[in-house]
């Protein structure tokens, strides 16, 4: 049995509000224990959109009220919002613009609009874009202009992880995820999983596009689930709504790789604890640590998992890495399959005068 500090992903998906019959801040969190995450940072795209106070507020007392683990929100850029997200930065994980998003509230395809984002939000708090190929490129160049630190999530190509790399030999201030459904799958595996269960976004790159994701390992910060659970009719009845539920299988993938020697156990910490609280200036969690059993065997089944989804694109895969428990701030919350924390335990780790301070340096810059 090997102790590891509790996890952190930084990129979630929990529906709620809005769409509780596939996830709430009570299933989600229950399977971020189960797959030994003490910390999670929730996306703002639920139904309504986190684009508000009005809209923070109602989320974070859902959460309150729901959590089983410590949490922070994103809010999200949609037209004409910049000022009034800008006064909210220091009780948000961070924000969260959209550069790639279909048509919709958090939209954003005009880049002059950008601007207001990249002036107004304040510089030491979080600034994270889903942005792909030449809209990558412009980001980065964007940041570039406005001095301020950039984190891109979810890179999915050669041509992203490269372009990347050389960001950051030329010193910007760029960090980046990756995904393991994007380390693990390709444009290979779409006739297995079938065409309504592959459709993720971004979509699977191809094989040359996974490698070179392994190959430039260095470069990516931090390793986050995107876990974007929808339920099996919604996936299979032509309405093709993208995401993969992630947070139970995301750490036993990432140990099957290091016992396959593609990467380290040391690798795995900092990408999935190390490097996303620095930078996303998480607070330390006291008494916190999960038990993993490296060696056990075991084989991904949707029916032992806790999220309300109910499936997962790696069925049937064999893995290795087991996590027996987790301990939360001195409480045992999770052993053996059981999720033992209460609704309601979970800490807004926001509500802290440290990240507070740490986050209000420049407010007035």
């Amino acid at each position: 049995m090997i102790q590891l500090p509790g996890l952190i992903d930084p990129h979630v998906h929990l529906r709620e509000p809005g769409a509780t019959y596939k996830e709430d801040w009570d299933s989600g969190t229950a399977a971020a224990l189960a797959g030994g995450f003490s910390m999670v940072l929730a996306m703002p795209d639920t139904q309504p959109p986190i684009t508000s106070g009005a809209a923070l507020d109602e989320v974070l007392e859902i959460a309150r009220h729901k959590a089983r683990c410590d949490y922070a929100q994103f809010v999200g850029a949609s037209p004409g919002n910049a000022d009034e997200l800008a006064s909210l930065a220091r009780r948000t994980a961070g924000l969260k613009m959209y550069l790639d998003q279909p048509d919709g509230p958090l939209h954003l395809d005009d880049m002059t609009a950008w601007t207001e984002y990249f002036a107004s939000w304040p510089r030491r708090a979080p600034l994270a874009v889903h942005a792909e190929g030449r809209t990558l490129a412009a980001a980065l160049l964007m940041a570039d202009f406005y001095h301020r630190p950039l984190h891109v999530c979810h890179v999915t190509t050669r041509e992203e992880i490269l372009l990347i790399r050389r960001a950051k030999e030329r010193g910007l201030a760029v960090t980046c995820e990756v995904t393991p459904h994007h380390l693990f799958f390709s444009s290979e595996d779409l006739p297995r999983l079938g065409e309504g269960l592959s459709h993720v976004h971004p979509h699977l790159g191809t094989p040359a596009d996974r490698q070179a994701l392994w190959d430039n390992l260095d470069v990516i910060d931090c390793f986050a689930s995107d876990h974007s659970p929808h339920i099996l009719t919604e996936k299979n009845n032509g309405e093709s709504l993208p995401g993969f539920p992630g947070l139970e299988t995301s750490l036993a993938l990432l140990l099957t790789a290091a016992a396959e020697g593609h990467l380290t156990l040391d690798d795995i910490l900092l990408r999935a604890c190390t490097n996303p609280r620095r930078i996303f200036h998480l607070p330390k969690q006291a008494v916190t640590w999960i038990e993993i059993d490296p060696q056990a065997r075991w084989e991904i089944h949707a029916s032992r998992l806790h999220s309300r989804s109910g499936w997962t694109p790696f069925e049937g895969m064999q893995v290795r890495g087991l996590v027996r428990r987790v301990v939360l701030r001195g409480r045992e919350v999770f052993k053996d399959g059981l999720v033992l924390a209460l609704p309601g335990y979970g800490r807004n780790i926001r509500s802290g005068k440290e990240t507070k301070e740490i986050l209000a340096t420049d407010e007035h810059r």
